[in-house]
């Protein structure tokens, strides 16, 4: 892969893309492949963050939504983002990508605990930093972990890997013909009161100027998007 326009992008993955087809739980080819993607972006040089939903495992809305106390079903699913991060990590340097966990929510004798500084350093260092536990609070999502984190780490990009082509006026999956954006500004994503991403992340990512592109994680799309190549949805600031 040649280099190409950014030099340190944060990835959000959900927990869904870890399970493949299945939606549930962790597919190892889905893992071997998604993990050869990382590889050819990051052997380019970009500088790969990454936050991964759990949402393959445990979903805190899920246990809200059964009467579970929120704070407690958040701490769930924050677990469950870092059982992701460790699995991703296995694969990753099974094929020789060097790799740091850190999460927000302090489990030592698995991983870092999530330091801006050090986690800046290790991706000057060329490691994949898989960055769990979301904010390491409750009641924030880990689409809003995953702007904070780029805006933290001075990401160029943040890239939202999606089951979609890319950001839709309407669900695609319910109204087949709603139409798709190739570019969007923030306050027009806020005005439409769009799902595909919270608000909250959107909000903190214009605030710091950090363009979003939703794309569909499927093929190469990962790829040539790092490439420079017109991949999903931009969202940025009108020119």
């Amino acid at each position: 892969m040649a280099p190409g326009p950014y030099r340190r992008v944060l990835l959000k993955l959900s927990g869904e893309m870890l399970a493949g087809s299945s939606r549930a739980g962790i597919d190892r080819e889905t893992l071997a492949w998604l993990a050869g993607q990382i590889k050819t972006v990051h052997e380019s040089g970009v500088d790969l963050g990454l936050v991964i939903g759990g949402g393959n495992i445990y979903r805190g809305i899920q246990g809200t939504a059964e009467g579970m106390d929120r704070g407690s079903a958040d701490s769930m699913g924050m677990l469950a983002t870092i059982i992701n991060a460790l699995a991703l990590q296995d694969v990753l340097e099974r094929i020789g990508i060097d790799t740091r966990v850190m999460t927000a929510v302090r489990v030592d004798a698995l991983a870092e605990p999530y330091i801006r500084r050090r986690a800046i350093r290790h991706l000057e260092k060329r490691r994949v930093v898989l960055l769990a536990g979301g904010t390491g609070n409750p009641f924030f999502t880990t689409d809003t972990a995953a702007a904070l984190r780029a805006a933290e780490l001075r990401a160029e990009l943040l890239a939202k890997a999606t089951r979609v082509e890319g950001i839709y006026s309407a669900d695609p999956e319910k109204i087949p013909k709603a139409t798709r954006y190739t570019t969007i500004t923030y306050s027009d994503f806020l005005r439409q009161d769009l799902k595909v991403m919270d608000a909250t992340a959107v909000t903190l990512c214009r605030e710091n100027a950090i363009p979003i592109v939703v794309f569909h994680l499927e093929k190469d799309n990962l790829v040539r998007l790092l490439r420079g190549e017109e991949v999903g949805t931009t969202v940025k600031e009108a020119v």
